[in-house]
């Protein structure tokens, strides 16, 4: 008896692993592997402390958010502590995020880099991005339609065979380096810990986790685990073993960028830092081999966000969707919302991988602290439910503060705000202080009304 309960409320090593290597893959996508190299090679010498910060953000806070969704149902319930409006457009804001306003259109920029070397000399570069981008969204759809076979040979394929090359690349890295580290660049010259924090904004991985959360949740239910602190207690033990994963490999391609400082020191992105870098080992086929990894790779995750927002908006707003209320946008199937996701990320790839990452800084500035405090406040979710105004109060400040701030950042950079006075504003963490304040509001109004 005593055995079949322990049995019922933990999982082997074996299963423990096995469901930590499932949430990487989930998370590890093609920003996880462009955006470490190039916020090293900036960092240059200043490279240690950035990489300590991003790691922070890209995996310490991912692994948070998965915790904390796990203990409070879904994101939506999560966010609906706030308000349910609220918990409606915050969540479709972060489906909005990594799909096709940031994440699906990255994919085929991401890819198409990697591409580039092997172009015939002569082509045109936008003829032949813009080729490239119908042709990989055209698949991808078709395949978003039935994508269980195809995704599941990819996640097989294409994992180990892209942690192999990863190995790879970081070992000749390590064995011949390619140059030295540089003066840290603008704006890792000034608290470079504090910009790889930010800089982990653009993995996007805390905005997945709030979406991947219920998954995970759901695989180790159906491995056996169904009591509360169990599946707590097995999430996060996943986590670690992601984290380790994600740690090895973010310190890795790190490494490979900080090296690079004084042969690419103009470099704008990590897709062809890893380019020159395998390049330069292992010449043409190196090239070749990177590019058709990336290429299954990105298609790879591409496909699960076509998937995974047209199933989201069919289901809230369209054909699948169970409120009347919601069909204001009709009832649209889900092909047809995954058919309009891949068109508009295509057009939206053209722009060029520079122009996506440039355009994620402001957005992710918007929705990133606002998700930290709600992945923060869901950890410690029955102290703030015994005080449920501190949840409008933190996430209403936070929300005022960090959207006040994206908007100014993409509209009009130079434009001063009340808020560049707070503390922490000059390293963009001025919300911190407010948030707090507003925790203490939030408990005391509470306390008011009980």
């Amino acid at each position: 008896m005593t055995q079949a309960r322990n049995q019922a409320t933990r999982l082997s090593t074996r299963q423990s692993i096995a469901v930590g290597i499932t949430l990487f893959s989930m998370f590890f996508g093609a920003g996880n592997l462009i955006l470490p190299s190039l916020m090293a090679l900036q960092a240059g010498t200043s490279a240690i402390p950035a990489a300590a910060g991003f790691l922070v953000a890209g995996i310490g806070l991912p692994i948070m958010g998965i915790i904390a969704v796990a203990l409070v149902g879904t994101a939506r319930e999560l966010a609906g502590r706030v308000h349910p409006t609220f918990s409606l457009v915050f969540v479709t804001a972060i489906y909005l995020s990594i799909g096709p306003c940031l994440a699906i259109p990255r994919t085929s920029s991401t890819a198409f880099e990697m591409l580039i070397p092997l172009l015939p000399a002569g082509m045109p570069v936008g003829v032949a991005q813009a080729a490239f981008s119908v042709a990989f969204f055209a698949l991808a759809f078709v395949l978003a339609l039935r994508p269980t076979t195809l995704t599941r040979l990819l996640g097989r394929i294409t994992g180990p065979t892209l942690i192999v090359l990863i190995v790879a690349v970081v070992g000749s890295a390590i064995i011949d380096p390619a140059g030295t580290p540089q003066a840290p660049l603008a704006p890792f010259d000034n608290a470079p810990a504090i910009q790889g924090f930010l800089s982990g904004y653009q993995t996007m991985d805390l905005l997945a986790s709030l979406t991947f959360g219920l998954v995970i949740a759901e695989n180790i239910r159906g491995l056996g685990v169904t009591d509360d602190k169990g599946l707590t207690r097995e999430i996060s033990r996943a986590g670690v073993v992601t984290g380790v994963l994600m740690g090895l490999v973010y310190c890795g391609l790190a490494f490979v960028g900080a090296t690079f400082g004084s042969v690419m020191p103009n470099a704008t992105n990590g897709a062809a830092i890893l380019t020159a870098s395998a390049t330069m080992h292992f010449g043409v086929a190196g090239t070749v081999v990177v590019a058709a990894i990336y290429l299954l790779a990105c298609l790879n995750v591409c496909i699960g966000l076509i998937s995974c927002c047209g199933t989201y908006f069919a289901e809230t707003f369209g054909a699948q969707s169970d409120d009347p209320s919601s069909h204001a946008l009709g009832r649209v199937p889900y092909a047809a919302w995954a058919a309009a996701f891949a068109a508009f990320s295509c057009a939206l790839s053209n722009f060029g991988l520079d122009a996506i990452l440039a355009f994620s800084v402001p957005l992710l500035g918007a929705l990133y602290p606002i998700s930290i405090v709600l992945v923060i406040m869901g950890m410690a979710h029955c102290a703030c439910d015994s005080a449920p105004r501190i949840w409008p109060w933190v996430t209403g400040v936070v929300a005022v503060l960090s959207v006040a701030g994206a908007l100014r950042d993409a509209i009009a950079p130079g434009l001063s705000l009340p808020s560049d006075l707070l503390p922490l504003a000059d390293i963009g963490l001025g919300w911190v202080l407010p948030a707090i304040v507003a925790a203490v509001i939030g408990m005391a109004v509470s306390r008011n009304k009980a």
